[in-house]
This record gives C-alpha cells, sequence and structure tokens, in this order.
C-alpha cells in the first residue's frame, strides 16, 4: 500500500468534504426549522453552479468572487419557492414535502435544460489545476479555496444563528415550531428565511462543485443521495452534525478509492451509513426524539 496516495487521498476528501459539508448543512437547517426533507436541495446546487458558470463564462467573472452575486441571488430564489410551493402545504409536512419539493427538482431541471441546454459544462477557472505541495501531496489551490469559503459560510451562519434576534428566532422555530409561534415569532417568515438560507449555501457549494466537477441539469439526481446520507449521518436537523459527517464521509470515499477500487467508493458510505443507524439511530449530533409539529 502506498500510504502517500492514501495520505494524499485523505487530505483532498476533507478539504472536498467542507464542500458538500456547507451543502448538506443548508439541508439539515431547513429540516432542523421547518420539518421538511428538501429533496430538491441537489437541484439549487446545481442551479448555483449554472450561475457561477455563467457569470464566469459571459462576464468573466471569477467564481469565488462571484459568490458576491450568487449567494444572494439563490437566497432570494429560495424565498421565492419557499413562499410559492413549500407554504401551502399545511398538513402532513414531511410526507408531503417529499413530493413537492421533488417536483420542484424536475422543474428546476427543466429550467435549466430549457436556457442552459443539457451538455455537461464545467467552470473552467484558470487555477483549477494550479497545485502546491504539503508532505508530497499535491493539494489543489482550488480544493483550498472551496474548503476555506465553506468554513468563512459556517462561521457567518453560526454568528447569525448565535448573534442575531433572527437566529435566536430559528433556533427556537427549530426547538419546538408550535411554541415559538405561541411566544409570537412570525414561523412563516422565519421559514422562508431558513429556506433562503439553504438555498444561498447551496449556491456556494455549487459554486465550487461546478469547478471540481463535469455537471449539467440532471447532475441532481446522484447528488441529492450523497447530502441525504450525509444529512442522516450527522443527525436530522443538526448543521455541526452535517459538516463533520460530510467531512468524514468524502475523506473515506477518497481513501477507499485509493486503498480498494473506485467501483467501490460509493459503497462505502452507504455501509457508514447502516453501521450508524443500527447502532446510533439518531446520528452523530441528532436527538432520539422531536418534538412533533
Amino acid at each position: 500500500m502506498n500510504l502517500s496516495l492514501v495520505f494524499g487521498a485523505a487530505v483532498l476528501g476533507l478539504l472536498a468534504g467542507g464542500v458538500y459539508g456547507v451543502m448538506a448543512s443548508g439541508l439539515a437547517l431547513t429540516f432542523g426549522v421547518m420539518r421538511i426533507i428538501n429533496v430538491g436541495h441537489a437541484a439549487l446546487v446545481v442551479t448555483g453552479a449554472f450561475l457561477s458558470y455563467e457569470l464566469f463564462a459571459h462576464l468573466h467573472v471569477d467564481p469565488f468572487l462571484g459568490l458576491l452575486i450568487v449567494m444572494p441571488a439563490m437566497f432570494v430564489i429560495g424565498v421565492v419557492l419557499e413562499v410559492i410551493f413549500i407554504r401551502p402545504v399545511k398538513t402532513d409536512r414531511e410526507e408531503l414535502s417529499l413530493l413537492v419539493t421533488w417536483g420542484l427538482a424536475l422543474a428546476l431541471e427543466g429550467v435549466l435544460g430549457y436556457f442552459f441546454g443539457t451538455d455537461l459544462v464545467q467552470t473552467s477557472v484558470s487555477y483549477a489545476n494550479s497545485t502546491f505541495t504539503v508532505g508530497g501531496v499535491h493539494v489543489a489551490y482550488v480544493y483550498v479555496y472551496g474548503f476555506l469559503a465553506a468554513i468563512a459560510a459556517m462561521v457567518a451562519i453560526a454568528a447569525i444563528l448565535y448573534r442575531t434576534t433572527t437566529g435566536a428566532a430559528i433556533r427556537a422555530t427549530m426547538l419546538n415550531r408550535e411554541a415559538a409561534q405561541l411566544i409570537g415569532i412570525d414561523v412563516e417568515r422565519v421559514s422562508a428565511l431558513t429556506f433562503g438560507i439553504g438555498a444561498a449555501l447551496a449556491g456556494l457549494g455549487g459554486t465550487v462543485f461546478g469547478i471540481i466537477n463535469t455537471f449539467n441539469p440532471a447532475s441532481h439526481y446522484d447528488l441529492i443521495g450523497h447530502l441525504l446520507v450525509i444529512v442522516v449521518l450527522g443527525g436530522l436537523g443538526s448543521m455541526r452534525g452535517a459538516f463533520l459527517a460530510a467531512l468524514l464521509i468524502i475523506m473515506l470515499q477518497d481513501v477507499t478509492s485509493v486503498v480498494i477500487s473506485p467501483d467501490w467508493a460509493d459503497l462505502s458510505y452507504f455501509v457508514i451509513l447502516v453501521v450508524m443507524l443500527v447502532l446510533r439511530p439518531q446520528g452523530l449530533f441528532g436527538v432520539r426524539v422531536r418534538e412533533a409539529t
């Protein structure tokens, strides 16, 4: 076994895991506050990837600088989608949300296909292949930039959640939606803001995803499976759990590709999920019993 290859795979997996972590954190936040399973979240990631790609291809805006445009735009898109499609669902939210958000994913795929086509594209920045060496391992700068952007986003979200009145309202709604409403919190407004934040995080993840991967409007099919596994492993509703689970899973996936075979990479984290569900069904940072709504 070549230990340098294993170490390199672990490093790259850790850095890529940060990007997946920020995507999954938005999904976890949405579930925690709104009690909906947003299977359309990956389609929002792909939407963010296309927005970043178009800004770069036609206006020559660097993708990381373009986050100043992509993330606010995705926030607005998320709020609009919540108001139009999610808010009308008043009963059986967790069950019906699967159907509504799946329909939303298909609709976004159709819209993206209509405007941007179905060919695979990639945001080919000039520094995509630029690397530096750490311990004999060549690390691409773009992975580091993506990881740092993910960390910055998580710190910003934590500051919002724990240092602002809006954040307190979000956390109260996450703990108990009905009780939050009884003490005067506008839970509908909180839900819209939460869905918008989740979409903004999806936009960040999609920007980096579009640099390191080829993608098209149908890319959300494979991506949503990864994100759901990460969220369940981390603990439903736990942003911290989702982020840490993503680091673990993506790093394990990359190491498995090197040690065993790339064919076993995707299976590895599903095995971890099964083991986790048997030993700790609530996930890494989840709770065993959640409040009913």
